[in-house]
């Protein structure tokens, strides 16, 4: 049974990992905010437990046990803060901590249940997929923001990032999931977008902004 050291280490490669499942040592050092020889020790371990396959001076790859897992985490992770926004009244950017503890307990039962309750939500909170209980994922075919034009209609979906302090920015913009957004205007010194949308005739979104936000064309 992994331990919650190892399972971070796992999310944390499912995270980084490029379209062949490789990821570098120096980039999970700097993620997890540990020292090279840290990671070094504990890839080995993942090593040897065939979560990765290592060998070195070459990217850690993650096996397709590790793949499993570290998907496996994050639909306990994902579960739980849907039902914390959804069924607890949590706003979105209070969930991640909270998700970050729970996502450990050993009890496949309790986020079945808690799947069932929802009637089996495909996202979480801040858009991202919810991997099903065999660790599949559904694959997004969302755009920026930013790579939208002047004119277009679009609906945002998800977020790339989810940190507490964008939040509170999208929250202070009356911004969420499933909100229609019209580009206006786009400003060719900064790719900063002029949009409107539901009580808002005319706000301005940096490119930043702009980048971190998925949407379709509605």
């Amino acid at each position: 049974m992994a331990s919650p050291t190892v399972e971070n280490y796992l999310k944390a490669l499912y995270a980084l990992a490029n379209e062949d499942d490789e990821v570098n040592i120096s980039d999970l050092s700097i993620h997890l905010k540990v020292s090279k020889p840290t990671v070094n020790s504990m890839v080995k371990t993942l090593n040897q437990q065939d979560w990765v396959n290592y060998e070195r001076y070459k990217p850690i790859v993650l096996t397709r046990k590790g793949r499993k897992a570290a998907a496996l985490i994050l639909r306990k992770h994902r579960l739980t803060e849907m039902y914390l926004v959804e069924k607890m009244g949590f706003g979105w950017e209070e969930v991640h901590e909270i998700a970050e503890q729970i996502e450990h307990v050993k009890a496949p039962a309790l986020f079945d249940r808690m799947d069932k309750l929802m009637d089996f939500p495909k996202v979480d909170p801040h858009g991202s997929p919810i991997p099903d209980k065999d660790g599949n994922i559904i694959d997004q075919n969302y755009k920026k923001l930013s790579e939208c034009k002047v004119g277009d209609q679009v609906v945002l979906l998800a977020l790339t990032h989810s940190s507490k302090d964008f939040l509170e920015f999208l929250d202070s913009r009356e911004i969420s999931l499933k909100l229609e957004l019209e580009i206006k205007a786009i400003e060719p010194f900064d790719s900063s977008m002029l949009i409107s949308y539901y009580n808002h005739p005319s706000e301005t979104l940096s490119q930043k902004v702009c980048d971190r936000l998925l949407v379709q064309k509605s």
